[in-house]
């Protein structure tokens, strides 16, 4: 971690049309987080379904062809576990009261401020992922104290569970440097006493 921010290299998705504003916040987030760039609304959303979810994306409103809220109508609609920054020279306006994005920053940002707005996005997106974990392994936890104990790949409800919990707890350990510390609190409830 530099710089202030907590997460330690947030993966962050940079999305305007205008190639060298786009380099430009991606060069002021470059070595404290893990950027790709996209210079399209089509662009971003095939980055999305090539690899993994960025933490968060940073997306201008007004771009050709797909405008920045149809963008963020679509991520929304994959329902990607993803925080929207809208960071754009649009005045945000009435309209911005029905737009799902989590953040918005009016052109120009300086540096502290992105990072600090990156920063704070994924803290939220953490704590979100680690009340879906809590939930995830209560269930699990309730299922290994009260069923008879059973191969997890015999189970398809039960290994589709282990996995998702694999790949939420993966993912808040990437982004919560404390992380340890409040996943193993979890595992001091005991759950045999019903």
């Amino acid at each position: 971690m530099s710089e202030g921010m907590r997460v330690p290299d947030p993966r962050v998705l940079m999305v305007d049309d205008e190639k060298t504003v786009a380099d430009a916040y991606a060069l002021r987030l470059e070595d404290v987080a893990d950027v790709s760039v996209a210079h399209s609304g089509t662009e971003a959303l095939d980055a999305l379904d090539e690899g993994r979810v960025p933490d968060v994306v940073l997306l201008d409103r007004h771009m050709p062809e797909m405008s920045g809220d149809e963008v963020l109508e679509r991520i929304r609609d994959r329902d990607l576990e993803t925080r929207v920054i809208m960071v754009t020279a649009i005045d945000p306006g009435l309209g911005v009261l029905d737009m799902p994005f989590d953040d918005y920053l009016s052109k120009p940002v300086d540096r502290e401020d992105l990072l600090a707005v990156v920063d704070q996005q994924c803290q939220v997106l953490a704590y979100e992922l680690l009340g879906e974990y809590f939930s995830l392994e209560s269930t699990r936890a309730v299922v290994d104290a009260q069923l008879p104990a059973r191969p997890v790949e015999d189970d398809g409800e039960l290994a589709d569970l282990e996995s998702r919990l694999e790949v939420v707890e993966d993912r808040i350990r990437a982004l919560l440097p404390d992380a340890e510390a409040l996943l193993s609190s979890f595992d001091g409830i005991d759950r045999n006493e019903y």
